[in-house]
């Protein structure tokens, strides 16, 4: 592993030769082929169904998987499925589902699909990637995978093929015995064909059974964000895969890490971050429960998962760290060597209470689903500055740049100044970032940077820092909401003129929506009417706003358009002063301010005797920052 501790190591990395230069694997299976003989006999990945220490779980060696990933690429192919063909996915955490992204980057194109959404948006991206095989879940107690499944492909004729995943095979008696009997029962409204994906593997050689062009090509489709209507489907070429896979074989694993992640092998962070990252260096990933963090007793267990399964690197998001610090650390988690928390920014005080309680620090990083992933790293054995998102890595370009609408640059910010992340790396696919042409107008800096969408600056010291959100996103615990959904839903009620949907700050989530609203003149309705409305017409449940105020008028720039600032200073304001007051601190918000380096500050008057540790115990469960106001 090579040191990544500082600017000067990155650009040392960087300056050892160009990256079309490196001898790096061109595919995934190529990367996969090699691990599998360096480290065949080695663990690769293990999941168990169920969160216990002592539940059955499921591991394949780096020769297993390598055979069982083959095996999907053979069958894949005797499907039709060619290098521009599409194998989706849409199931929970299992080892099929990484046998899925890895045999299908091989046999053609992997599609992840979250199962969290409703049947239309997943009918409607498997029309836009025109897949060919879907692999999902076989009907199985308390989800609705299967059935949501089944509808979306009588909505994506392109559908040919569905392989079934029965999770029963992963339980013991006397569970493995019941789930037969109970298991749901529905009408199949789609005409594809149905098989078992396991069966059909168990048929397949562990060789290849065609040859592999070893050129670089899309290898995956990610969907982004997921509120409601279409998400924006982008490309991931094997060069970018790769590209993930080396970064966290250099720099973060060796053979002999063993890695948790429970999160969804539906998104980047799972899929390029870690498991891309496990097939580069060899290390072991586990995978608890189908939810993964969600998943019953998981929080409750994890501890004692972590000394099982002897973890070095615990892969986290700030939600999942606020729920664990409400429980003891109850089992050995000496093994811990690190934990990497990305999605959102995490608040201070909640590093502090998870370096307190484990003895061990997190990293903050940052990537995205048009970067293929990875960006820029607190370094591990360098400074780290907490609530940034640390130096680039190697090959990455980060620029803070200021553009006009098609992508000039009309300004290159220097040292601290604000203005839009831009970014230029071996995962960005310049020009072809999404599957829609049109959706790629605009998004390119000089045609190569990556506009992201955040705001950020970049210290004196080369760490980089997000101020704030040039889209607009809600990011609820790492989930993109589109405030424009819920304003949509809203402005479709009768008495409503103007809608204004924001993130309200959030000790768990980071933010929530919460919506302001100014009535039709005349008109008559409750803010609980509003949000039972909201809960109605906004269908997913994750976007619907969490608090609802109705306003004599929404603040308005000079053209009418809802001025969104003045909206978060009333809600940093409302949440601050009823956090405050419920501790019992004898404080409370003076205004809201607007910092060049910081974004939105909350500063505090004193309203009695008070310390600021106090205030910080408090307020620090928040990602947005404060300040005493000035005298």
């Amino acid at each position: 592993m090579k040191d990544f501790g500082s600017v000067a190591d990155r650009d040392a990395i960087t300056n050892e030769m160009p990256w079309d230069q490196r001898d790096v694997p061109v595919t995934v299976y190529q990367m996969l082929s090699e691990t599998a003989v360096a480290h065949g006999a080695r663990p690769a990945i293990s999941f168990q169904i169920l969160s216990g220490p002592k539940d059955k779980a499921e591991t394949l060696t780096w020769s297993g998987l390598h055979g069982r990933v083959t095996q999907a690429a053979n069958l894949f192919r005797s499907l039709g499925v060619g290098e521009k063909d599409v194998v989706a996915y849409m199931l929970p955490i299992c080892n099929e589902a990484a046998i899925s992204l890895l045999g299908g980057t091989a046999a053609g194109i992997a599609n992840p699909v979250n199962p969290l959404l409703d049947a239309e948006q997943i009918g409607a991206i498997l029309r836009e990637t025109g897949a060919k095989v879907l692999v999902t879940l076989k009907a199985f107690p308390k989800t609705d995978v299967a059935q949501k499944a089944a509808e979306a492909v009588a909505l994506a004729p392109c559908v040919e093929t569905v392989l079934e995943v029965d999770l029963n095979r992963y339980l013991t008696p006397p569970k493995s015995w019941i789930v037969p009997l109970i298991r749901p029962k529905f009408d199949v409204p789609h005409k594809a064909k149905v098989l078992d994906f396991n069966a059909e593997l168990d048929r397949q050689p562990k060789t290849l059974a065609f040859d592999e062009d070893r050129k670089d090509r899309v290898g995956a489709y990610f969907h982004t964000g997921g509120t409601t209507g279409m998400p924006k489907v982008a490309q991931h070429k094997m060069s970018g895969m790769v590209y993930n896979g080396w970064l966290g074989g250099t720099m973060l694993f060796s053979e002999k890490d063993v890695v948790i992640c429970p999160l969804p092998l539906f998104h980047v962070f799972a899929c390029h971050v870690i498991l891309m990252a496990m097939v580069k260096s060899g290390a072991h990933v586990v995978f608890p429960t189908p939810q993964g963090y969600r998943g019953e007793g998981v929080f409750d267990n994890f501890w004692k998962l972590i000394e099982r399964w002897g973890v070095t690197f615990v892969i986290t998001v700030p939600t999942a760290i606020a729920a664990l610090m409400q429980r003891p650390v109850d089992a050995d988690v000496s093994t811990v060597k690190t934990a990497f928390s990305g999605s959102a920014p995490l608040p201070i005080e909640l590093f502090k209470k998870f370096e307190k309680a484990t003895g061990v620090e997190i990293i903050e990083g940052y990537g995205l689903t048009e970067a293929t992933c990875l960006v820029s790293m607190n370094p591990i054995t360098g400074a780290k500055k907490v609530g940034s998102i640390g130096i680039a890595f190697p090959y990455c370009d980060v620029r803070i740049l200021q553009c006009d609408a098609d992508g000039g640059i009309t300004k290159e910010c220097g040292t601290d100044e604000i203005g839009e992340i831009c970014v230029s790396n071996p995962g960005i696919y310049a020009g072809n970032t999404y599957t829609d042409p049109s959706k790629n107008k605009g998004l390119f800096a000089d045609g190569k940077y990556l506009r992201t969408g955040d705001l950020g600056r970049i210290d004196a010291d080369g760490y980089l820092w997000i101020t704030g959100r040039a889209k607009d996103l809600i990011i609820r615990g790492g989930h993109n909401i589109d405030p424009a959904e819920i304003e949509e839903a809203l402005a479709g009620h009768e008495a409503v003129a103007f809608v204004g949907a924001i993130g309200q700050p959030d000790a768990h989530s980071g933010e929530v929506p919460c919506a302001y609203v100014e009535l039709v003149a005349g008109a008559k309705v409750t803010e609980d009417e509003l949000l039972a409305y909201a809960k109605e017409h906004v269908h997913e449940r994750a976007a619907q706003p969490r608090y609802i105020e109705i306003l004599d008028e929404l603040p308005k720039t000079a053209v009418g358009k809802v001025f969104k600032p003045d909206l978060r200073r009333m809600a940093i304001t409302r949440i601050y002063d009823a956090a405050l007051a419920e501790a019992g601190v004898a404080a409370k918000v003076a205004s809201v301010v607007e910092d060049k380096k910081r974004g939105l500050v909350a500063q505090l008057t004193k309203t009695g005797e008070v310390e600021d540790d106090k205030v910080l115990a408090v307020l620090g469960e928040y990602t947005r920052p404060w300040e005493w106001a000035p005298a």
